[in-house]
């Protein structure tokens, strides 16, 4: 019989083309049954998370996992004088290869490449060891710990994109992460440079923190709280800084707000606070966020010198209408997303697999954004977002959303005074 050899997990398995597919059950695909081949000493299975190879006593375990998400959409502009609206009416979103290696529970590698963003392919690159009761240090190319809305992964967003708030976020960046938690309790802090996919080294050091706190949490409720934050000390060659957001639609053909090149910028500073109360499958959540950039280098003009502060924040409401309030995850296996909120689950009679109808989620969002200040005209704009959710089955979601952008004023480069958009978007996303 043909083998192939898990060289991270050191075990030979019979091919897979040669095994047998098991009954239906938990883990099975709806495209067709799960398939577990043992080995000499572990298992061999493909299930909704991928095709996993581990050892008997769970001390080794290899992952292999992605996804993929297409979206679709439909919009307008006006003033029509600042041309289309999109970039393209369809597009590939994501595209993942993910692979996760855990060794006797206490070392994690995480890898997450993806083909669909040639700028910034890797995402997570990650070691992490939580051999430690309730802590986890990290080190590697992932989220700094600031935002529910950032922290979430993007397979589990109530929205088809993140909200306006996203814009003051710092994202992901090579640096490390110690981190704490108890029940109801994170506490996480580290030190970042640049991205993984630029110089790592240029564009400023970077301290990155967060706490929170969950007074209710029990099967029925939920109240979370917390406060995040990161200032990073900005090359004094930098020789632009911009913050700016597009509508609600990673399609949209160009901000409508945006500070302009903020010259010399010495440094910035991120403070984030946070909220959601969750009462059976009805659920709020709401942030508001600050980020204030350093005065510019002497040579820019007097009118350009000055600190700049801006904010930004949203509040969305949402209830999972045949099913149960989305998992309250307080800590993770790697990285900085502690105590964020999980995709919605689907018993096994509602998958459609199983003759069920799949789990529908309604939802609402506001969010609004303001880049003026003194000299800088960069514009105030305001999302209102509905949404449609139907997961059919558990490694299947597709959503549906319209959003209304205002911005008034525009950005001062636009030129247009107020700009309206109105859009509609569609995704398909499949995981495993």
């Amino acid at each position: 019989m043909a083998t192939v050899l898990c060289a991270p997990c050191g075990l030979a398995a019979p091919s897979l083309a040669q095994s047998q597919p098991s009954g239906p059950g938990d883990g099975a695909l709806p495209f067709f049954a799960a398939a577990s081949v043992p080995l000499d000493g572990g298992t061999l299975s493909l299930d909704t998370k991928g095709i996993t190879v581990k050892r008997d006593d769970d001390a080794i375990k290899f992952r292999i996992g992605g996804r993929v998400q297409i979206d679709a959409g439909s919009a307008s502009l006006s003033p029509r004088s600042l041309g289309p609206a999109l970039t393209d009416d369809v597009a590939l979103r994501r595209s993942y290869f993910e692979t996760y290696l855990t060794l006797h529970d206490a070392v994690e590698v995480a890898f997450q490449y993806d083909f669909a963003n040639a700028a910034q392919p890797i995402q997570d690159a990650v070691l992490a060891y939580r051999g430690l009761p309730q802590v986890i240090a990290s080190v590697g190319n992932f989220k700094e710990p600031v935002g529910q809305d950032q922290l979430r992964s993007n397979d589990t967003t109530t929205f088809v994109e993140r909200a306006l708030t996203n814009a003051f976020y710092p994202g992901r960046n090579f640096g490390g992460v110690v981190a704490s938690y108890g029940d109801r309790w994170t506490a996480a802090a580290g030190v970042f440079g640049n991205n993984a996919n630029g110089g790592i080294g240029d564009n400023g050091i970077a301290g990155a923190a967060r706490f929170t706190y969950a007074p209710l949490l029990d099967r029925d409720q939920l109240l979370h709280v917390g406060v995040g934050g990161s200032y990073r000390a900005l090359d004094p060659n930098l020789t632009a800084f911009t913050i700016s957001s597009r509508p609600e639609d990673n399609e949209a053909a160009r901000p409508l707000v945006s500070t302009g090149t903020l010259r010399g910028a010495r440094d910035v500073g991120r403070v984030d606070v946070e909220a959601i109360y969750q009462f059976a499958s009805y659920r709020i959540t709401g942030e508001y966020a600050v980020a204030a950039v350093g005065g510019v280098a002497p040579s820019a003009t007097a009118a350009q010198r000055g600190d700049r502060v801006f904010q930004s924040g949203y509040v969305e409401a949402a209830w999972v209408v045949n099913g149960t309030g989305r998992p309250y995850r307080v800590a993770p296996k790697y990285g900085a997303d502690f105590a964020v909120l999980g995709g919605v689950e689907i018993d096994d009679a509602q998958r459609i697999s199983r003759g069920g109808f799949g789990v529908f989620e309604v939802a609402a969002r506001y969010s609004a954004i303001d880049l003026q200040d003194g000299a800088t005209l960069g514009g105030r704009q305001a999302d209102v977002t509905a949404g449609l959710n139907w997961y059919p089955d558990r490694n299947i979601r597709l959503m549906a959303d319209y959003i209304h952008a205002t911005a008034d004023p525009a950005a001062a480069t636009l030129k247009a005074g107020r700009v309206d958009s109105d859009a509609v978007v569609g995704r398909l996303q499949i995981k495993w």
